[in-house]
C-alpha cells in the first residue's frame, strides 16, 4: 500500500517564526481545520525529534514543544546559537527561520 503525503505548507494555514526574547526563536504551525491538525499530530511529522533533525540541533536546544489543541497549533521554541542582533546573527527578528518546515512531508493516511 502506498503512503499518501502532503507538504506541511499545503496543510497549515500559518507557518511562522519570530523572536521570543533575545535568546530564543519560537515557531507556530497553525491549522484551519481540527481534522487536519489531528492528522498532522498522528503522522509524527512534527515532534521534538523531527524538529531536532530538521534544524540539525540537539534536543536540549528545544525549550518548549506543545501541541496546543484549543488553537489547532503546534508550537515550539528553540534557543538561538547567539543573541539576537549580536555579531554574526543572520536574522535579528527570527522571522526567516521557519523555511525548513515548509517541505516537511506529512503522511495524511495516518
Amino acid at each position: 500500500m502506498m503512503m499518501t503525503t502532503k507538504k506541511l505548507s499545503e496543510l497549515a494555514k500559518t507557518i511562522r517564526s519570530k523572536n521570543a526574547g533575545t535568546d530564543k526563536i519560537t515557531f507556530d504551525v497553525i491549522f484551519r481545520e481540527r481534522e487536519v491538525y489531528e492528522t498532522v499530530k498522528r503522522s509524527g511529522a512534527l515532534t521534538r525529534a523531527t524538529v531536532s533533525a530538521l534544524f540539525n540541533i540537539s534536543d536540549n536546544r528545544i525549550t518548549d514543544f506543545v501541541e496546543y489543541d484549543p488553537a489547532n497549533a503546534i508550537k515550539f521554541t528553540i534557543l538561538r546559537p547567539r543573541p539576537s542582533g549580536s555579531p554574526g546573527d543572520p536574522d535579528i527578528f527570527g522571522a526567516q527561520q521557519y523555511a525548513p518546515l515548509l517541505d516537511v512531508e506529512v503522511n495524511i493516511d495516518a
